[in-house]
């Protein structure tokens, strides 16, 4: 045994030898993470083999730098590099637990946008075994500082260096072949950043999405008029009428957009020991002047909440990595909602948000979008323990809101993003009203309390309507930007649904997300059609008598007869009334039953599905990869000049009180002065008083 040991010790003295322990320690580590830290729904022997096998070539070819170089740096070099892609899979640990997916150059160029106030949501996802990763680094450190392991400083001749490089481009070749065999297109047609990872491991998937990201640049750079073709005929072939008896309905009112952060479909008639989460929102999904959506979707990818933006104001999908508004929001042509209303029929657009404007890139998109006002932290009163973490907390943002939605000519097109109802689900004591779930997980538990917050402010907000005679001159759509549970809460998942466990079909439905649209005297119902976030704009535009035909929309008309139902979500599955395909496995919609074996006229139906989902959204990334509206000119609507948009404070404000004095239709106008003291909220934050009795910036302060 002591001979086995010498020689064992004897080869790691040499080079290759520690270069070999290095490679064996990281691979092991790299397959702990796979297997532990990500949910890549690895299935079969030959998964679980490649699982383990790919961890090997990318150490090969990155490690193996550290071998061209001579003596001591060589090893510190190689204990650097391993270092540096500890660090790496370390940081993909954290962004996978939180947002299901791994980081992308796109994520890093646009992380300033989206950066503020993050350190809680890291406090929330850490945990202690993460730190399992850099287990091997620290381990090589010392037996090296401690001579534990010799430094051998003998040349290691630079041909050797370049085999072990070949020999990991090899490996590499045969783990791609042997991916190709079990999931062919592997590198073409998936939407899916997981497969990437099960199959080939994260550093080739990090080598895929730098291609990725440098040929989308190059793509734009190279953009011409003709590749609209393709989308324009994509969009002709599925075009659908919008519903006649909706059509105008709402013309001239004015509209406003609630963004739900994070808000389920199921928190909707949820009861926490017999407590309703939403009560009031539940009464408004009932009521019989809202057309309330029971089967409708979020279609987010890793831009999130920017992404439901995007959809929403656009009818255009966010990009399959990053955020398309951090991206592309600040260079693109765009024809949104702001500027189709203003265009079409004089609204005047604003959208609030109590964080700073730069948050996913806003201060600069929206300029793209042509909203005439941007009111974000900086425009409210600052008032103690006011913030959640993202923002003013929802019931004093709300209230806050309308020193400058009553200033607002109408009609008006007004956008308030709550942020209450955010990961990891802060909220203070006093400001709880109902009890936690109970389900074990400290992520999901405290999120019906954020819910049952967010669902009184939105009460109060309608109180504040009803004082002023502002509903009965609106339109209130209020929908949920994306999932508030990921995936990764299984166990918690399954406790909600009442069941002992779920599968990919309990979690595609699991995506849904609240829409209503409320408006006094409008025919309402629950309806129980199958749609998205994309589909948000034109049932708007209908509802308001504007021709969506005239713009590259990839939604249709949520109250039309004749729409497809066909739910695209960014990663290439679907939900439609037939089938539902998550998570790679297709369900039968209507049973909730997996279809192992289909027909061959199962086949044939999926696979048009699934070409019609491939297709929108390659033609939709087409749009906004190529910023081809800009070669787009539709008729009666003239481009947005972003420098006609300012979002300054001073300016601003200046700007808006000239409006109010042009127009004299705002309700302040119409109320003879401020409705402030109209706006009720029990925020314990405000010790009982009026919103109206704090100090709201003004035009002459601004610069103070």
């Amino acid at each position: 045994m002591s001979s086995v040991l010498q020689k064992l010790r004897s080869g790691l003295n040499t080079r290759l030898g520690f270069f070999t322990l290095t490679v064996i320690l990281f691979a092991i580590k790299s397959y702990w993470a796979y297997s532990t830290k990500f949910a890549l729904g690895v299935t079969g022997g030959m998964q679980q083999f490649l699982l383990a096998f790919n961890t090997i070539p990318g150490a090969l070819i990155f490690l193996g730098i550290a071998l061209y170089f001579r003596g001591r740096l060589a090893y510190w070099l190689m204990s650097i590099l391993n270092g540096l892609l500890s660090m790496w899979l370390f940081a993909n640990i954290l962004y996978y637990r939180e947002f299901s997916d791994f980081i992308t150059f796109s994520i890093i160029k646009s992380s300033g946008s989206a950066s503020n106030n993050l350190g809680k949501s890291i406090a929330g996802i850490f945990h202690f075994t993460d730190l399992f990763v850099f287990a091997d680094v620290i381990l090589i450190i010392i037996v090296l500082a401690f001579h534990v392991i010799r430094i051998d400083t003998r040349y290691f001749k630079r041909r050797y260096a370049a085999i072990i490089t070949l020999l990991g481009a090899l490996l590499f070749g045969v783990n791609l072949g042997m991916a190709e065999s079990d999931r062919s297109g592997l590198l073409t047609r998936t939407f899916d950043n997981n497969y990437l990872v099960k199959y080939l491991g994260i550093q080739a998937y990090t080598v895929v999405d730098g291609v990725k990201t440098t040929r989308n640049s190059a793509i734009k750079a190279n953009a011409n008029t003709k590749d609209l073709t393709p989308v324009l005929n994509f969009l002709k072939s599925n075009r659908v009428n919008g519903n006649i008896e909706y059509s105008g309905v709402a013309k001239g009112k004015n509209v406003f957009i609630i963004h739900l952060e994070s808000l389920q479909q199921w928190v909707i008639d949820y009861k926490v020991n017999g407590e309703e989460v939403t009560p009031f929102l539940n009464s408004i999904y009932h009521s019989s002047d809202t057309l309330s959506f029971d089967n409708f979707f979020h279609q987010v990818g890793q831009g999130k909440t920017s992404d439901a933006e995007l959809m929403l104001e656009t009818s255009l999908f966010g990009l399959p990595e990053g955020s398309a508004m951090s991206v592309d929001g600040t260079s693109n042509t765009f024809q949104a909602a702001p500027a189709i209303l203003a265009q079409d029929q004089g609204y005047t657009s604003a959208s609030f948000h109590g964080d700073v404007p730069s948050f996913w890139n806003r201060d600069n998109t929206y300029k793209s979008w042509g909203y005439d006002y941007y009111f974000s932290k900086s425009y409210f009163p600052e008032i103690k323990d006011y913030d959640a973490g993202y923002g003013i907390k929802d019931k004093i943002f709300m209230a806050s809101s309308m020193q400058y939605i009553q200033q607002l000519p109408q009609p008006f097109y007004a956008k308030l993003i709550t942020v209450t109802n955010h990961y990891p689900y802060i909220l203070d004591s006093k400001n709880k009203s109902i009890d936690a779930l109970k389900t074990g997980d400290s992520t999901v538990d405290p999120y019906v309390q954020t819910a049952h917050y967010l669902d009184e402010s939105i009460k109060e907000f309608y109180s504040y309507l009803d004082k002023t005679g502002l509903r009965d001159n609106s339109m209130v759509v209020l929908y949920g930007d994306h999932y508030g549970i990921s995936d990764n809460h299984k166990s918690a998942i399954a406790q909600i649904l009442g069941k002992n466990s779920v599968d990919n079909y309990d979690l595609a439905m699991f995506q849904k997300v609240p829409l209503m649209i409320q408006m006094p005297g409008l025919k309402g119902g629950i309806n129980h059609t199958y749609g998205g976030e994309i589909d948000v704009l034109p049932t708007i535009e209908n509802l308001l008598g504007i021709d969506s035909s005239r713009f590259v929309q990839f939604g249709q008309d949520l109250l039309s007869t004749s729409r497809n139902q066909i739910v695209s979500f960014r990663d290439g599955d679907f939900v439609s009334p037939t089938y539902t395909k998550y998570g790679g496995t297709v369900y039968n919609t209507k049973t909730g039953k997996e279809i192992s074996s289909p027909t061959s006229e199962q086949t044939t139906a999926i696979n048009k599905i699934q070409k019609y989902v491939t297709t929108e959204l390659n033609m939709s990334d087409k749009v906004v990869n190529g910023d081809l509206l800009r070669f787009y000119h539709p008729k009666g609507f003239t481009k947005v000049n972003k420098k006609n948009y300012t979002y300054n404070l001073e300016k601003s404000l200046q700007k808006l009180a000239k409006a109010k004095k042009e127009k004299e239709t705002s309700i302040e106008t119409e109320n003879g002065g401020s409705t402030l003291s109209d706006y009720t909220t029990d925020a314990p934050e405000l010790e009982g008083k009026n919103i109206g009795e704090y100090t709201f910036p003004t035009a002459a302060s601004a610069d103070n």
